[in-house]
């Protein structure tokens, strides 16, 4: 059980926010009149108070809001729960959907300190169920009536789409077939052939939103830019052969051009990680391989 100690908002994104001491949470959207208010994963940002006390206890002296954070509550820590959490506040229910965010340019608290716990403290959720939040009131976790869905995120590699030289056919293909397999796609994203921003995403994707699953499309040949095999086993904590395997078997009935896939498997916490071939048809083709059995290992590391 927490407590609510400060309900934060701003009118722009890029400065702290003010102790407002009480806001409606509208579904699907974020505290009314905040800016950081919208239709995506991160409506409405956590902070646990003894985090920032602690914080303070290096003479930071900051107050409630000044992380950029919405709410501050004492009794949870909220880094340590697990994304897809549920947290009832009276008659708001809140799913966390990300742990820490990437922080691209320094704040006033991180220029004085040399340090700032949002970005690994900070925890980010999504509006279920509407209604006010006030200082004082309690928070409790909810358990779940019915499974999660599997969420997956699905990554293009073409330096001539990113370019927009060249329609992305793939990506949609990719998440199409998800879509009617039962998947939440969260994320779709398309990137350039380089190994560096490829592999911050899916330490993102897997680290920080905590995704069952991430494919990657294209990139898996032998040219001197096909680099997803390398970006993946870069960030990958342990391989998974089978599924690559029994993708170039299957794609071995259709094409003997299937032996030149590099392609891997890996796992990287709880996300399982796979590289499919560019192609539209091909990508269908390696997917169909696993996708009807991929909820049985999914489920083995939800655990």
């Amino acid at each position: 059980m927490g407590k609510v100690i400060a309900v934060c908002t701003s009118d722009r994104k890029g400065i702290q926010k003010t102790d407002v001491q009480s806001g409606f949470f509208e579904t699907d959207w974020g505290i009314q009149g905040d800016s950081h208010a919208g239709k995506w994963h991160r409506q409405i940002s956590l902070l646990s108070a003894d985090k920032i006390a602690a914080f303070n206890e290096k003479g930071a002296g900051v107050v409630p809001g000044a992380f950029g954070e919405n709410l501050v509550v004492e009794g949870f820590d909220f880094r340590s729960l697990p994304v897809g959490t549920l947290l009832r506040c009276g008659d708001v229910l809140l799913e966390m959907t990300q742990i820490g965010k990437d922080c691209h340019s320094h704040c006033e608290i991180y220029k004085k300190m040399g340090d700032c716990i949002m970005p690994r403290e900070g925890v980010f959720a999504r509006v279920l169920e509407p209604g006010t939040i006030s200082v004082g009131d309690e928070m409790c976790i909810e358990e779940r009536k019915t499974p999660r869905p599997w969420q997956a995120a699905v990554i293009t590699v073409s330096d001539k789409a990113f370019e927009k030289t060249e329609e992305d056919t793939t990506g949609p293909a990719i998440v199409r077939r998800l879509t009617e397999a039962g998947y939440e796609v969260v994320e779709q994203l398309l990137l350039p052939r380089e190994a560096a921003q490829l592999k911050r995403h899916l330490m993102r994707l897997a680290d920080q939103r905590q995704l069952d699953l991430i494919l990657t499309a294209g990139g898996t040949g032998f040219g001197p830019r096909d680099i997803a095999p390398e970006a993946s086993l870069a960030v990958a904590e342990r391989q998974v052969p089978g599924i690559a395997e029994a993708m170039r078997a299957e794609s071995l009935k259709i094409t003997r051009r299937a032996m030149f896939s590099r392609g891997v498997s890996v796992l990287r916490g709880k996300s399982l990680i796979i590289n499919l071939p560019g192609s539209p048809k091909a990508s269908m083709e390696s997917l169909d391989a696993f996708l009807d059995v991929l909820p049985h290992g999914l489920q083995m590391l939800r655990g």
